[in-house]
């Protein structure tokens, strides 16, 4: 049994606590100090968590924002962060309130997402380690999870495979034995700058998949449209792990990641379901970037559109419209907020 504390009580870090629990850990969830109000009927209602629709494991233990000290954190095996992207920041600034480096347990990444330093794109291992260093760490170890697993299925234990990645494989494979299940499959690898970038982008290039079926035929009847669109998405498909491997290989990762669990398999499941394909059907349906969130998606963050914004005008400067027509109408539509226009010629 090991000792593990997820730091988000969203719905990806409450989901992983169900193969964590299953393993027999002992398992703590702490919210951030935006959640206290959100931990606090997740308590009163016996563990129901309203994003997951499911009653957690009442093994799993919730614990506001405040709760987390000092003594709680030395004594874990395992520390998950569960936050967004943007909160990044603020838990490694709670990790280095409470703890000291010689007491730095292994860290387990879920946060998905890709940023700029000094003009260089930097994964958020990378960002993590440098920010730790910063505050005086060194024995740091930071393992990221990628794949294609939504968190409703995770909680409630269906088939599910990810990858763990971490540049020293024995801890990679160490955590592997602590948290698999007979239903959460884990692959592990030493890829890290190839799954984490996988696991960003994949979320601009399901939104353009999210609008296979509206762009599949401007004219054709809706009707019509919903049985015979599958023709598009493949072919977008296609494009978009091939644009994937290109922003791989300049990263220095390994291209074979794309083809796999952080890449394709990430990218399917995205595709078809989420807030980053929903986006993309609005935007297929004709309408600009700030329309469809104005009026369709207020109070919805879409994790792809973020993404843009953040590195949107590094890609422009590295890549062209030749080699990755996709991305670079994406950036368009969100960057500039303009509405949708692919040019197919440039498929390779």
């Amino acid at each position: 049994m090991k000792k593990i504390v997820i730091l988000g009580a969203g719905a990806m870090g409450s989901a992983f606590s169900v193969p964590c629990i299953t393993n027999n850990n002992n398992v703590k969830i702490f919210g951030t100090h935006l959640e206290d109000d959100f931990i606090k009927k997740i308590i009163k209602n016996n563990n129901y968590h309203p994003s997951l629709n499911i009653n957690i494991s009442k093994k799993v233990k919730f614990y506001k924002y405040s709760y987390l000290n000092r003594e709680i954190l030395n004594e874990q095996d395992l520390i998950v962060i569960a936050v967004n992207s943007k909160g990044i920041e603020w838990a490694v600034n709670e990790l280095t309130k409470h703890l000291h480096d010689s007491k730095l347990p292994h860290l387990l990444l879920l946060t998905k997402g890709l940023s700029i330093h000094n003009n260089r794109y930097e994964v958020l291992v990378e960002k993590m380690k440098r920010l730790l260093i910063k505050k005086n760490f060194k024995k740091i170890d930071i393992t990221a999870v990628a794949g294609p697993c939504l968190a409703g299925g995770l909680a409630n234990k269906v088939h599910s495979s990810v990858i763990f990645a971490n540049n020293n494989i024995k801890i990679a494979n160490y955590l592997k034995k602590d948290i698999e299940t007979d239903f959460y499959h884990i692959s592990t690898s030493t890829d890290i700058i190839g799954v984490e970038v996988c696991a960003a982008i994949k979320n601009i290039y399901s939104m353009i998949i999210g609008a296979s079926k509206e762009i599949s035929n401007t004219v054709l009847d809706k009707k019509i449209k919903e049985k015979n669109y599958f023709n598009t998405s493949a072919a977008l498909i296609k494009q978009s792990l091939n644009e994937m491997e290109i922003i791989v290989r300049h990263l220095k990762g390994n291209k074979k990641t794309v083809y796999g669990l952080a890449g394709l398999g990430d990218l399917y499941v995205s595709s078809i379901g989420g807030r980053n394909s929903l986006m993309g059907s609005y935007i297929g349906s004709g309408l600009t970037y700030s329309e469809a969130k104005k009026n369709k998606m207020k109070n919805i963050t879409v994790e792809g559109a973020e993404l843009a914004f953040e590195i949107g005008r590094y890609i422009k400067k590295d890549f062209n419209k030749k080699t990755m027509p996709l991305m670079m109408s994406m950036l368009d539509v969100l960057i500039n907020d303009k509405k949708l226009k692919i040019n197919w010629n440039n498929f390779e």
